[in-house]
C-alpha cells in the first residue's frame, strides 16, 4: 500500500504519458494486492487510514520518495525483483496466501520486467541518465538488506530468497553497464527496521498526506 501511494505521486508528473500510465497501472496492481491482505486481518480503511506510524510494518525501502525518475526505477527494481520471488515461493506452498500469491506473481512479473528495461535504458543511454540511474541504485542500497529478514507467519527460504535476488539484480545493473553498489545492505541505526514499526523521516510525511482527508472527515463515505 505505502508503494502504491509513493507511485500514485507521479500522477500528471511523469517524463511521457506512457509512463504515467504505466506507473499507475503498477500502482493499482500494488494497492490491489494490500486490499486483499489488509482484508484479511481487519477493516481496510481503518487499517490504512487511522494507524499511526509505529504500528505500519512495511519495509523502509518501500517508504524512499520518488526522488528523479531513474531513482523510482531503481526502487522498482531492487523490489519488484524481492517481491517475485517471494510471490513465486508462496505460490508454491501451503500457505494460506498461496491463491493471492498465485495471482500477485503474474502481477509482479511485469512490474519487474518494467524496471529491467527502465534500467537498461537509462543505465545504458546518456552521460546523464547513466549517472542519475547509478545514484538511485547507490542511495536505495541500504534499504534493501531488511528484504530478506523473517517475516512472522511466513515460511519462506529467505537466504535461497536472498541468493535468487542478489544474482538477478546483479546480472540486469551488468548488463546496464552499471555497477553493483558496495556499501552494506542494511545500517547499524536501522536494527527492527520497518517491520518492526520503526521508519524513517519521510514517511511520516507521506502518512500524513495520505490520512489527511480520512481524518478529516470521520465516517464519511463516498
Amino acid at each position: 500500500m505505502v508503494l502504491s501511494h509513493r507511485l500514485g505521486e507521479w500522477a500528471g508528473h511523469a517524463p511521457v504519458l506512457e509512463e504515467e500510465v504505466a506507473l499507475a497501472n503498477i500502482a493499482l496492481d500494488l494497492l490491489g494486492q494490500a486490499r486483499v491482505l489488509l482484508s484479511l486481518v481487519g477493516d481496510e480503511d481503518e487499517l490504512a487510514y487511522l494507524r499511526e506510524e509505529r504500528a505500519f510494518r512495511n519495509v523502509q525501502l518501500v517508504e524512499q520518495p520518488n526522488g528523479d525518475f531513474a531513482h523510482t526505477i531503481a526502487r522498482q527494481l531492487y523490489f519488484s525483483t524481492y517481491q517475485h520471488l517471494m510471490y513465486g515461493q508462496l505460490a508454491a506452498s501451503e500457505s494460506p496466501l498461496a491463491p493471492l500469491a498465485a495471482k500477485a506473481v503474474k502481477e509482479v512479473a511485469y512490474h519487474q520486467d518494467h524496471a529491467e528495461q527502465w534500467t537498461l535504458r537509462l543505465g545504458d543511454g546518456t552521460a546523464e541518465s547513466h549517472e542519475r540511474m547509478q545514484r538511485g541504485l547507490d542511495a536505495l542500497w541500504r534499504f534493501t538488506g531488511e528484504l530478506f529478514g523473517p517475516v512472522a507467519g511466513l515460511d519462506l527460504d529467505r537466504e535461497a530468497l536472498r541468493e535468487r535476488w542478489t544474482a538477478m539484480v546483479t546480472a540486469v545493473i551488468g548488463k546496464a553497464t552499471l555497477t553493483v553498489p558496495e556499501g552494506p545492505q542494511s545500517g547499524a541505526w536501522t536494527a527492527g527496521a520497518g517491520r518492526e514499526g520503526l521508519h524513517t523521516e519521510p514517511f511520516g510525511r507521506m502518512l500524513a498526506e495520505m490520512q489527511h482527508l480520512h481524518r478529516s472527515h470521520p465516517g464519511a463515505s463516498w
